[in-house]
């Protein structure tokens, strides 16, 4: 028998929220990988770029596992990742305008995630919409919160 709260969940998801975690899921690899290889092949040549790229591919795989999660204290930790996220593109994308010298590499998060065709830049504000279209309404809140009754 499927539990309704699952059901609900499931149901929330929709397609938007399918689309959402597989473009993070794809970010996260790719961000992760990119940077681990730049910090052991190249590390010396720029290290703050590729110590950005690494924890931007860290914060998309938290994202990820947040989003796909997304009920109770998981919720939350969406909530802190894509804020973190956003506000990393929008700091080191202006810093990569207004000090270059310190991007002589990009990083996944320079110029507003343009190596990645901006979608750093718009990801985290996506994700946050999809995150508060699908808040738990009252009525979920209460039926989470009751014990469950014995089969």
């Amino acid at each position: 028998m499927i539990d309704q709260s699952e059901a609900r969940k499931h149901a929330r998801t929709g397609s938007l929220g399918r689309v959402l975690i597989s473009v993070y899921i794809i970010l996260a690899i790719g961000a992760t990988m990119r940077a681990l290889y730049q910090i052991i092949a190249k590390f010396d040549e720029a290290p703050l770029a590729y110590s950005l790229s690494l924890v931007s591919g860290i914060v998309y795989i938290v994202a990820t596992i947040a989003l796909i999660k997304r009920t109770g204290a998981w919720r939350t930790v969406a909530w802190i990742a894509l804020a973190f996220e956003l506000t990393g593109v929008l700091v080191v994308g202006t810093l990569s305008f207004t000090h270059p010298e310190l991007f002589a590499h990009p990083s996944a998060w320079s110029w507003f995630g343009a190596g990645y065709l901006l979608v750093p830049l718009f990801l985290p504000m996506l994700g946050m919409l999809w995150l508060r279209r699908t808040r738990p309404t009252a009525q979920q809140a209460d039926d989470a919160a009751e014990p469950r009754a014995a089969a």
